[in-house]
């Protein structure tokens, strides 16, 4: 019998690929012949591989959810994506069985390995190439890679590390593991414990959490680099803001992070946003104002955006929305 979950709401889906590990979607239409043809042998990959918050098949008739159509940018039918711990990894257009079934199986059998081995799920998972430090928020996924990496800046950094796209670099963190890692896959900040971030988006977003990640060191040592302390956001800059001109501007959303906000396994905290004030994102200017002590620089290791995918914007032009309520 199929198991195949027909998608009636945008926020429906959106749960599913928060809490399934594998989601494979069938964009359709009942008018569409080719879609037809598929049909049976994906209802029966479906009977056969569907397994409860594993693997979840779906179908989404593209005249009942053009929302959701557009937001994937869906423009022939069928077209097949297949979501992995709440990424789209993979778009195959067309009724084509052979490729169809070939990306379906190799990642069913990726996810019952994964559960023979006693993973925990993608959270945690070192061998995750999509690492997040804890899973999103119901409803909501993991959008960092919408982040449009070309656009990154980064004001106050030491060179001697990482530099911006480590931030949004998709691993988990080396220094999770133990020890002293040979490559410095993260941030530091360079005069002083301030650090400026500019992050565009390639579509708009619905942001409903932040998870900063800054690992920190082991040892009592004076200078080691400090946990961010106040953090502020402004949305929707066209720009990098300087650091006196952040002064003059109201922020989206200040935040003071204290040290039972940062979880001791992860080195992360969770940000939970004024969820009314980042509903169409286009960009964040994040500025890190202090950290949390005595020392002279900062750290961050990652950052994760977690909430839902809008409407891409148009290459080259990010439009400065709200920056009239300054």
């Amino acid at each position: 019998m199929s198991k195949i979950v027909h998608i009636e709401s945008t926020a429906q889906f959106s749960s599913l690929i928060a809490s399934s590990k594998i989601v494979v979607a069938d964009f359709h239409a009942t008018w569409c012949g080719p879609c037809k043809q598929i049909a049976p042998m994906y209802e029966q990959l479906s009977a056969q591989l569907s397994r409860p918050q594993k693997i979840t098949f779906t179908k989404i008739d593209v005249d009942q959810q053009q929302e959701l159509a557009r937001s994937y940018g869906v423009t022939a039918m069928p077209t097949f994506m297949i979501f992995k711990n709440g990424r789209s990894i993979q778009t195959i257009r067309g009724a084509d069985p052979k490729q169809l079934s070939a990306a379906v199986k190799k990642l069913a059998n990726e996810a019952e390995a994964a559960g023979d081995a006693g993973d925990g799920g993608f959270a945690e998972s070192s061998g995750d190439s999509f690492w997040v430090a804890s899973e999103p928020a119901k409803g909501y996924t993991n959008v960092t890679d919408q982040v449009d990496i070309k656009g990154l800046e980064l004001l106050n950094f030491d060179g001697e590390f990482g530099n911006v796209r480590t931030l949004f670099d998709s691993t988990r963190p080396k220094a999770l593991d133990g020890g002293e890692p040979s490559t410095k896959d993260w941030v530091e900040s360079d005069t002083d414990d301030q650090l400026m971030l500019f992050v565009p988006f390639q579509s708009t977003l619905k942001i409903h959490t932040l998870q900063i990640t800054s690992v920190k060191s082991n040892g009592e040592d004076d200078e080691a680099p400090m946990r961010p302390k106040t953090v502020q956001i402004y949305t929707n800059r066209s720009h990098i803001l300087g650091f006196e001109e952040a002064d003059d501007i109201t922020p989206t959303q200040s935040i003071t992070l204290e040290a039972r906000d940062w979880d001791a396994k992860t080195g992360t905290a969770k940000i939970e946003l004024r969820f009314v004030k980042f509903q169409n994102v286009s960009s964040l200017v994040i500025f890190v104002v202090n950290g949390d002590g005595e020392g002279e620089k900062v750290r961050l290791d990652r950052i994760r955006i977690i909430g839902e995918s809008g409407e891409k914007r148009d290459p080259g032009k990010l439009e400065k929305i709200g920056d009239d309520h300054d």
